[in-house]
Formats: structure tokens, sequence, C-alpha cells
């Protein structure tokens, strides 16, 4: 396992096929950082990819980064791991304002659940 620290977070690559990605304390996604984030995996990933999305602090999203948080040409599946409620709810708007997308995403409250769960998207 590899992690890389970059402006927003850190990402740490599983396998070719699956990363985790943490976001900073008080970070607010744009879409610059989207940006930066979908080339960050895009180089570093074998696509169709997973992500293990690890809610351990609290950041925020402009809408626009919102609808554009998830690459679906590449993206097979995330998992969002969610130990506070708050985050939840977070969460589940996230997937709510995308709905339409129709995203292959699913929130857990404990690690390895959702590795678990990751394993069997592949």
């Amino acid at each position: 396992m590899k992690t890389y620290k970059l402006s927003f977070g850190e990402i740490s690559i599983l396998n070719p096929k699956l990363a985790e990605v943490i976001i900073n304390e008080g970070v607010i996604m744009d879409v610059d950082i989207v940006v930066d984030y979908h080339k960050f995996l895009m180089d570093h990933l074998e696509a169709p990819f997973t992500l293990l999305v690890n809610k351990k602090h609290s950041y925020t999203y402009t809408f626009e980064a919102q609808k554009n948080i998830v690459n679906h040409d590449v993206t097979k599946a995330i998992a969002v791991v969610n130990r506070v409620y708050a985050s939840k709810l977070a969460t589940d708007v996230l997937i709510n304002i995308n709905r339409e997308s129709k995203w292959n995403i699913k929130t857990f409250r404990e690690r390895e659940e959702a590795l678990k769960w990751l394993e069997e998207q592949a």
C-alpha cells in the first residue's frame, strides 16, 4: 500500500483497482479540487476502479463539485465509511442530489464491512 498526501487529503492505493480516500478536516471540495482528484485517480489506478471513502473528518462540497465528484466512466463502486450520524446524513444528501446518476454507492459504519462489499463489486 502506498499513501499520497494531496492538498485536500490523502489517498492510499490499496491495490491497482482500489483506493482509500480521506479528505482533510475543513476542506471545501470545489471543482478545481475535483479535477485534481480525478486526475490523481486516473494516473494511479487501473479503470474501472472502486473507492473507499473514509469520512474521518468533516468537510463540505460546493454544489458544482457535488454534481461532478464521481467519474462515471471509470468508477465501478464507492463504499463510504461514516462513523458519525451527521456524516451519514451529509453522504445521503450527496447521493440524493445525484440519484439520477445511479451511482453504485453504499454507506457503512465499519471499514472492514465496506472493503468486503467492494470486493464483491469487483
